[in-house]
């Protein structure tokens, strides 16, 4: 994760890939991945036809609400209107 506990998005974009993510979070899509498959990732994606695409808005909320694991994060609301895996 980046040293500040905050992040801002870009202005001009709603959603980005995987890469995307892993860029604005500051670590390597690998981790993104691990951290999906282990219910750690609290985003998740929103299906455009055969692309998923992470909100950076969520992204955003996410990691300024300390980045709690996904269950956590669809407990306190985080995960709205997103499409299921």
């Amino acid at each position: 994760m980046p040293e500040s506990s905050t992040i801002t998005s870009p202005p001009d974009v709603l959603a980005v890939d995987v890469a995307g993510a892993a860029k604005l979070l500051g670590i390597s899509q690998s981790h993104v991945f691990a951290m999906r498959r282990a219910g750690k990732f609290g985003p998740v994606p929103v299906r455009m036809g055969r692309c998923c695409r992470y909100r950076v808005a969520e992204l955003t909320a996410w990691v300024n609400a300390g980045c709690p694991a996904r269950a956590r994060w669809q407990a306190i609301g985080g995960q709205r209107g997103a499409s299921h895996e």
